[in-house]
């Protein structure tokens, strides 16, 4: 089926760490089973990167709804001077 995926773009500064919730990401794959809905990270953060909170400065490159519903995937700036503003879309 169709997938279709909806993302509110969020933006960090310096430092900053953002638990991503359901209403960041959202999909669909057309059936009912969305808590096999697996993201794959595409275009990690320059400035930063995509963390599971039980392990915390390691960055991933998946993660699945399950994880999104129980809040357990952060993107995390890096403290980058020079930039201090990144968008996670």
């Amino acid at each position: 089926g169709d997938i279709v995926l909806l993302a509110k773009p969020v933006t960090l500064t310096e430092g900053d760490r953002v638990t991503l919730t359901t209403d960041v990401p959202v999909a669909t794959d057309g059936t009912s089973k969305p808590e096999k809905l697996l993201y794959a990270v595409s275009l990690p953060p320059v400035h930063g990167q995509i963390e599971h909170i039980n392990y915390p400065s390691v960055p991933i490159s998946s993660y699945s709804q399950l994880d999104v519903v129980a809040q357990k995937v952060s993107d995390v700036h890096d403290n980058s001077h020079g930039a201090s503003k990144e968008a996670l879309r």
